[in-house]
């Protein structure tokens, strides 16, 4: 081979293996699974559904979710953990995941591990009555229980590991009221008893209960974040209430990866995600849901569920949740 052509010979190869290279710091092509570790149908499943169909038609390949519900999301971060750190393998984090970690002091994961890729949204419980009990704000709830220590019921979907459970014990414990807190196994039970009359309140997410309260079967008394919620913004705040400033309780839910994926594909995954939820499409169907959307850049993002951790580690410390 002549000298011209060896150069042709070599400079080919460089051609060939740059893209190679290029590409191996993006994501393949190949599917990416996407695990919630809630039940089909929830709010958490429904949103990361909503995601990852844009996200199938951004990045031109399937993205699937994968439902590993139950096991205080361990079979879920099993799955995770196990995965390559590739970019092909994702965990659509709820905030009842967050709480598991310090209400189980051997808890066999350390979330803080896991790569942070962006929050998705952010959303408020929402405090509601029976409408025969008469009780139409937090003040007449509070009075009511003092004068009647021990008579008022919660129904609270997910056992006491949810966030429902630990925003009804952050209530009980910032009002010094005495309550019966009724953990159920699901939602779905928990809303039936409400509504048949069989325990007094409960304080789950808007998707749960927003055709009820269209028809008039429940009475909303207020809204765990600490401002309104833009989607209902009639509806007072817990904080608004007197005694009861710095309440503050929110749903959110957000994108981890495997802990050692590279940063070139975290960084790609934030600004592919991020550029879905400034859809507006995306963002009414979120809004509809009682979520606003709350992209973020890997760094803040990381600082927010660090700052979230402590927070449900200082909650639980406060309010003396136990593990079941």
């Amino acid at each position: 081979m002549t000298f011209l052509g060896r150069v042709a010979f070599a400079c080919a190869v460089l051609l060939a293996m740059a893209p190679a290279q290029s590409r191996a710091q993006e994501l393949s092509g190949k599917p990416i699974k996407l695990i919630v570790g809630l039940a089909a149908g929830g709010a958490t499943d429904v949103m990361a559904r909503l995601v990852a169909q844009k996200m199938s038609e951004s990045l031109r390949t399937t993205v699937f979710v994968e439902n590993r519900a139950g096991g205080k999301f361990i079979p879920a971060l099993r799955d995770l953990t196990a995965a390559q750190p590739d970019g092909h393998t994702l965990f659509f984090i709820s905030t009842s995941s967050l709480i598991t970690q310090p209400l189980h002091p051997d808890y066999p994961f350390d979330l803080t591990t896991l790569a942070p890729v962006t929050e998705v949204a952010t959303g408020s419980l929402i405090l509601v009555a029976r409408n025969d009990l008469g009780i139409k704000s937090v003040k007449a709830l509070v009075d009511h229980a003092k004068k009647n220590p021990g008579k008022l019921s919660f129904a609270v979907g997910g056992g006491t590991g949810s966030s429902l459970y630990l925003a009804t014990a952050l209530l009980k414990s910032k009002t010094g009221i005495e309550i019966n807190i009724i953990p159920y196994k699901g939602a779905g039970p928990a809303l039936n008893d409400l509504l048949g009359g069989h325990v007094d309140f409960y304080f789950p997410g808007f998707p749960a209960v927003v055709p009820h309260l269209k028809s008039g079967a429940l009475k909303v008394i207020a809204v765990s974040s600490a401002k309104r919620s833009q989607g209902a913004p009639d509806v007072p705040s817990v904080a608004e209430a007197p005694g009861m400033a710095g309440f503050d309780f929110t749903l959110w839910q957000g994108f981890f990866a495997p802990r050692g994926t590279p940063k070139e594909i975290v960084g790609k995954l934030n600004i592919e995600i991020n550029a879905i939820l400034e859809q507006p499409e995306v963002k009414q169907k979120l809004l509809e849901a009682g979520a606003d959307v709350s992209p973020m850049t890997i760094d803040q993002f990381a600082a927010f569920a660090k700052a979230e951790s402590d927070k449900y580690a200082g909650i639980i410390k406060e309010s003396g949740v136990k593990p079941e």
